[in-house]
């Protein structure tokens, strides 16, 4: 049976409204069910919201990820129901965490621009979001990126992986050539490491919100793989 179970979730400094393109053409295409969600709450230090979400399906799920995640496979129910994972992240390996994956950057690498905290949280500096994060985007929407971004708790930069999904899913990886956050450089690296199916598609970070239609045909190639493993 196709998975039609499709659990999205976004990454730290935006919500999950920036999934719409991509959930109108799954939505369109009945390759997601109507019983699946876009993760919605804030990140702090964990992720369980996308685990309660997991549990709440009707059936196997694919958990498709952007930004900072992993897909910790520790959970109780959603774990055991999660049939593959695709990212545009960090893929974190065990005991790996925002802070180590980005420390030292070779020379020549993009920095993301995080500013110091505030109050417990983190925020991109806004003039420099729209280059950094949303490059291909429009200049009018990248600018409300800019500023309605979700803070993210600064304590999420070290929350290590315990059991990275990936050693136990399938999974697929979108490399965006011209990322600015993560060095596609190290995304390469890091979907070798997993053994993800690898597509590459030239855009900016929020290539999901710019390009949704890459970003969904991933996402369908992955529950046809799916399916095509249990036939």
């Amino acid at each position: 049976m196709k998975v039609k179970n499709i659990v999205l979730v976004h990454g730290g400094f935006v919500d999950g409204s920036g999934w719409e393109g991509v959930y109108k053409i799954l939505k369109k295409t009945a390759t997601m069910s109507a019983t699946s969600r876009i993760r919605q709450s804030r990140w702090r230090t964990t992720w369980r919201s996308p685990k309660r979400v997991l549990a709440a399906q009707d059936g196997p799920a694919i958990l498709v990820g952007h930004l900072w995640w992993s897909g910790d496979h520790r959970s109780r129910n959603g774990s055991q129901g999660r049939r593959a994972c695709v990212y545009h992240c960090f893929c974190s390996g065990q005991g790996e965490s925002v802070a180590t994956l980005i420390k030292d950057p070779p020379p020549g690498a993009p920095v993301p621009p995080i500013q110091p905290p505030q109050d417990g949280y983190l925020f991109l500096d806004r003039a420099k979001f729209p280059a950094s994060f949303a490059a291909d985007v429009g200049a009018e929407k990248a600018a409300f990126m800019a500023d309605s971004q979700v803070p993210w708790g600064v304590a999420a930069l070290s929350g290590a992986i315990s059991e990275p999904a990936w050693k136990a899913k399938p999974s697929w990886y979108l490399v965006v050539t011209e990322d600015k956050m993560i060095p596609p450089a190290a995304q390469r690296s890091m979907s070798k490491r997993a053994g993800s199916t690898v597509v590459e598609v030239k855009g900016s970070h929020a290539i999901y919100v710019s390009q949704p239609g890459p970003v969904a045909a991933l996402i369908e190639q992955a529950a046809e793989g799916v399916k095509a493993a249990s036939a």
